[in-house]
């Protein structure tokens, strides 16, 4: 008998809105994709579907709402198809809208079991964000760390497009609810575009155009310079990412 391949799924959980979660959707597809793996992208988020503006991505849009409602149910066709497929490796990002209801389907349903034992590796991305936004995305990752059951590897990325990710003097690996939960980290990726450098203004200017690293690396409309900066750029994420994601 053939043995099934392992084929993988990355799940954008956080509660707080315009914390940068569609950007991680947006790398992680791209990253699959520069490494020769089938992927499909998927936007689930009602209010604002920001990962399908990546039209390099070919995101499917899943509609998740009847009567201004968003229904559990509907959230089945897509496992059903991510179930069946036994080659592609899915992306789904997940908007604040519907954090609660869709974190509630996976845990009332048990599908990160249901992944698992048909042969999906689950990989569930969580952002922590610098500024004001600080002590709500790491009480996130607390509560996701805690709830979500042991065979969902926890991504944490450090979004510092804002500043730096410290709290009274600490690095988000020496707070509490880091050093409590740190068996549940598989991984942790930081975003340091270095904001205002040329660096950071490049990643603001394609993240703008809502292009990728190979669509800007075609484009006439980015410089030499800045094709430069932005392939180092990527190749830091997209090393981080490699790693967090083995």
């Amino acid at each position: 008998m053939t043995k099934r391949k392992m084929t993988q799924v990355h799940l954008i959980l956080q509660g707080k809105g315009g914390i940068g979660k569609s950007v991680v959707a947006c790398l992680i597809a791209q990253y699959l994709d520069s490494v020769g793996k089938p992927m499909v992208a998927i936007d689930i988020d009602p209010v604002n579907a920001t990962l399908t503006g990546y039209k390099g991505l070919n995101v499917k849009r899943l509609q998740v709402i009847k009567d201004e409602v968003i229904v559990e149910r509907n959230f089945d066709e897509m496992m059903e198809n991510i179930l069946k497929d036994e080659n592609s490796n899915y992306v789904i990002d997940n908007g604040a809208s519907s954090f609660v209801t869709f974190t509630r389907y996976l845990l009332r349903n048990d599908i990160i079991d249901v992944l698992s034992e048909n042969g999906k590796e689950v990989f569930i991305h969580t952002v922590i964000k610098a500024g004001q936004d600080l002590r709500i995305t790491v009480a996130g990752f607390g509560s996701i760390a805690e709830q979500m059951p042991e065979n969902a590897k926890i991504v944490v990325w450090l979004n510092e497009f804002s500043g730096e990710i410290t709290h009274e003097g600490k690095t988000f690996e020496q707070m509490k609810v880091y050093q409590k939960n740190k068996n549940r980290v598989h991984g942790i990726v930081k975003v340091d575009p270095q904001a205002g450098t040329m660096y950071g203004s490049d990643m603001k200017q394609m993240l703008d155009a809502w292009l990728t690293f190979e669509e800007v690396s075609k484009s006439p409309d980015f410089s030499i310079m800045t094709k430069s900066r932005l392939s180092k750029v990527k190749k830091s994420i997209f090393d981080q990412i490699e790693r967090a994601v083995q």
